[in-house]
């Protein structure tokens, strides 16, 4: 049970940080505040990680009525996310910018909008539909376990939300420490895992919805 509980607590850790990828929110936190003043800077880091987290609790505890509102199973959304999870994989890997991120549009526009916080340093900077998918993906296979497992998927939300608040408030120095070179291979090597979580997200799906296929 405990090893079971651990296995579950990495899994949730690791996907929901590599899908919000507080490294690549503080780099664009960075280009959308350099003209700003230091309070101003910070008022965004605090605004942006609060609404994002109430964002991702909200898709954590209702993930499952919301699916069902829309009449879409979970081993469909399992499918589909770990489709596009592993598209986001591929764009890390290959060092392209994640449309699921931030369309070139949305930052044009979000550089002459008065609240970057929310849009789009919270959505869909730090919360976005890769990291929805993740969380209530995992929420659902919370729920066949027990509920302290539920509070493994919301302290890995919280948590993940602290260090990326954390690494805003703290960017310009981190900025500076941090080449190009350096970066994108810490993007790449996250972008390697991200796709083999993907594709065990698609296999669990499958096995859900065709149980034939792994002879039950």
């Amino acid at each position: 049970m405990v090893g079971e509980l651990l296995s579950f607590a990495l899994l949730s850790f690791s996907s929901v940080f590599i899908l919000v990828n507080p490294l690549g929110a503080t780099l664009i936190y960075v280009a959308l505040t350099e003209d700003m003043e230091y309070p101003a800077k910070i008022t965004v880091a605090k605004e942006s990680c609060r609404i994002a987290l109430l964002v991702l609790l909200v898709f954590v505890l209702a993930g499952t009525w919301i699916l069902t509102l829309f009449g879409i199973t979970l081993e469909a959304f399992r499918i589909a996310g770990g489709i596009l999870l592993f598209g986001i994989a591929m764009e890390m890997v290959y060092a392209k910018h994640s449309r699921t991120k931030m369309t070139a549009t949305e930052k044009y526009e979000s550089i002459e909008a008065s609240d970057v916080a929310i849009m789009p340093m919270a959505i869909p900077m730090i919360a976005g539909p890769g990291a929805i998918t993740t969380v209530v993906v995992l929420s659902n296979e919370a729920l066949t376990h027990s509920i302290p497992t539920m509070g493994v998927v919301i302290a890995a939300v919280a948590v993940t939300i602290l260090i990326t608040y954390l690494l805003l408030v703290n960017a310009d120095t981190i900025v500076a420490r941090i080449g190009q070179r350096e970066y994108r291979v810490i993007n790449r090597l996250m972008g390697i895992l991200l796709m083999a979580i993907a594709v065990q997200f698609v296999l669990n799906g499958l096995s859900s919805a065709f149980p034939l296929l792994i002879g039950a």
